[in-house]
């Protein structure tokens, strides 16, 4: 006997959707508005005094960020019920992947916390500074910045093989495998060239991470919108579970 899931899987794919929309929603918020605003680039003085002027701000985006995380799980159970049909161990892979980027990005969020540590005049403080603990505080938001860079590494294979996944599925649109795969490829040009290549990076961002930005956006509402085709949905869902090879 079939599952609700692989009977209707249109509820898993709508609340997906806007958990997905969500997750874009927070992490603009954090990168854009909070961080974008915050942070001015090369200045580490300029960022502690906004920093220090707008700390309310600057926690509400490291809330807003664990949010997003947090919304990462559901989101990554419903991928796994969609594309089971198409490939069990393949969707369990992407699974597995993206929740050690999950696990990366959250840890990664203690260095958010470290400039508010260092900018609040505490006895222990004294023996730096105020140009070292700004100094400092600055380094940490650029080490956010590169961890952010290596939780992407996963997601960025993650999405590979989901954008595989959904191209082969029948009841999801092939273009829309096409554009996560872009997606995944993007993430992973962007991260490595951070790592390897700083300069090069710095010249094709933001830009690399446009396609990403198209991709996840148009799945998201996908989901929302027109969800999975019930018309082929039956056919694979009845299929026995497949390996590697779909």
């Amino acid at each position: 006997m079939n599952s609700p899931t692989e009977r209707s899987p249109q509820l898993y794919a709508r609340l997906g959707g806007v958990l997905y929309l969500a997750i874009i929603v927070l992490g603009m918020f954090g990168e854009l508005f909070v961080r974008g605003t915050l942070v001015v680039s090369g200045d580490a003085a300029a960022t502690a005094d906004n920093i220090e002027a707008s700390q309310l701000l600057w926690r509400a985006g490291i809330v807003g960020d664990l949010l997003m995380h947090v919304l990462d799980v559901p989101v990554i159970v419903v991928f796994y019920l969609l594309l089971r049909p198409v490939s069990k161990s393949l969707a369990l892979l992407a699974t597995l992947i993206n929740l050690v980027q999950t696990a990366v990005l959250v840890a990664n969020k203690l260095t958010l916390l470290v400039p508010l540590y260092l900018l609040e005049n505490s006895s222990y403080l004294k023996e730096f500074s105020s140009a070292q603990l700004d100094t400092l505080s600055y380094l940490a938001i650029k080490a956010h910045g590169f961890g952010f860079g290596v939780g992407l590494i996963f997601f960025g294979f993650a999405c590979l093989v989901r954008g595989y996944l959904i191209f082969r599925s029948g009841y999801l649109p092939k273009a829309m495998g096409v554009l996560i795969v872009v997606a995944g490829l993007s993430y992973l040009i962007n991260s490595f060239a951070l790592l390897l290549a700083p300069s090069f990076a710095t010249l094709i961002f933001p830009a690399v991470l446009v396609p990403a930005f198209v991709g996840e956006l148009s799945l998201c509402l996908w989901l929302i919108v027109k969800g999975v085709n019930l018309e082929h949905w039956p056919q694979r869902a009845s299929l026995p579970p497949q390996g590697l090879t779909p």
